[in-house]
């Protein structure tokens, strides 16, 4: 039997894949759990379905999986996510010479409205950041993160990396990103005076230790975590009574298309964003276009 090809697991192959993502292509965190979470569940549809190996996998299968998604209540949107990283899986294999053909690409994403980015009027912006209170540790803290996100539009996963050394108070700016995709960031003189109030006045009495680099921390005193800020933010929202779907995405979101509402230039926009392709910013010039648009049909006399 020399020379016998052993076919991997579907398990293994998986590991093999996310293993490629994240040292291979340095994908981020977000990046992996999206394909973990996306392909765990076609796992559970193959071992029911008694599938041991990516290899064994046809059109037909992948045809009924996304039926099977569907069935159990996933939105168009989902299914064709779903859809996609098993596209991403199948090129991987290709690549590495364990499969000859993809099986996902030949079945089709359903069509489906896609929704524009959530965004905050000027007076919700307003009235979010004016809720922490500069009464208290906790307050001070929470101020300096808000108006940080919507100064930078920086992701919330790129928000709790900050290290107190990413930022510049006397030049006003903000170091964000890896070693391959650093960026500068100019902040605004009020971001400016909250996180110099937080440093000066929070973060050393909330640090657990002297030499902690976290630049926001919890009451823990240490690092501030994705979770951690969303409750945070969900509080405030209620207490502002915006009653949107509010994420740490929507200050992003807002950040950009206020921008661009008040003149700026996309491709500034886009280098600040961090996007790798103008497509990406391009959505908020659509966003502002349509918003125009239903403007238009809703005050015009004659619409």
């Amino acid at each position: 039997m020399t020379g016998q090809v052993i076919e991997k697991s579907i398990y293994l192959q998986f590991n093999d894949f996310l293993s490629y993502l994240r040292d291979i292509k340095k994908s981020s965190d977000n990046t992996l759990q999206a394909y973990e979470r996306d392909l765990s569940k076609f796992l559970e549809y193959a071992k029911a379905n008694s599938i041991s190996s990516f290899c064994e996998v046809t059109t037909v299968n992948v045809a009924a999986y996304k039926k099977y998604l569907s069935g159990i209540g996933l939105s168009a949107s989902s299914v064709s996510r779903s859809l996609s990283a098993l596209r991403s899986m199948f090129q991987y294999l290709l690549a590495s010479g364990e499969v000859e053909h993809n099986p996902a690409r030949e079945i089709p994403n359903d069509k489906y409205d896609k929704k524009g980015p959530q965004v905050l009027t000027s007076k919700e912006i307003e009235l979010l950041l004016s809720q922490p209170s500069q009464d208290d540790l906790k307050g001070i803290r929470d101020k300096a993160m808000l108006e940080l996100l919507y100064a930078t539009g920086i992701k919330v996963t790129e928000l709790i990396n900050l290290n107190v050394d990413d930022v510049n108070l006397q030049l006003s700016f903000v170091r964000c990103g890896g070693d391959n995709k650093e960026r500068f960031i100019p902040l605004y003189p009020i971001a400016v005076k909250s996180i110099a109030s937080y440093i000066e006045k929070s973060r050393k009495m909330l640090v657990l230790h002297i030499d902690e680099p976290s630049l926001f921390v919890n009451v823990a005193g240490e690092r501030m975590t994705r979770q951690g800020f969303w409750k945070i933010l969900k509080n405030y929202a209620e207490s502002a009574k915006i009653y949107k779907d509010i994420t740490p995405h929507t200050l992003r979101h807002s950040f950009a298309a206020h921008l661009l509402e008040n003149g700026a230039d996309i491709h500034d926009i886009k280098e600040i964003l961090g996007h790798s392709d103008i497509s990406s910013t391009q959505r908020y010039a659509q966003f502002l276009k349509n918003k125009m648009k239903s403007s238009y049909m809703k005050y015009h006399p004659r619409a």
